[in-house]
């Protein structure tokens, strides 16, 4: 899988594998995190987990937000519909919505 390297998005070594894993492309990672179903907090502190529904799947990215980027750090497919957790706040997300 060749993602194309520039200044918007970073991808860390594990989001490429496990995108070759679930069979995700680079564009789709992309668009679930420009117009995600669910955004909340992910696990990991300061990061953010977005979610687009598929079927009876969901497919997830994690991601941090960087100064004028975007380091995604995961993505899966998560078998059946999870529950909603921890919402981001407003201001973060339109912080997010100008970098993208």
């Amino acid at each position: 899988m060749a993602v194309k390297i520039n200044d918007k998005y970073q991808w860390t070594r594990h989001s490429i594998y496990k995108m070759r894993h679930y069979g995700l492309s680079a564009q789709r990672i992309k668009r679930i995190i420009r117009h995600p179903a669910r955004i909340e907090e992910a696990i990991v502190p300061n990061m953010i987990a977005v979610m687009c529904p598929d079927k009876n799947r969901e497919i997830w990215v994690m991601y941090m937000v960087m100064k004028k980027s975007i380091k995604i750090i995961t993505a899966w497919r998560y078998p059946g519909i999870s529950s909603a957790r921890d919402p981001i706040p407003k201001e973060i997300l339109d912080e997010i919505k100008a970098i993208v």
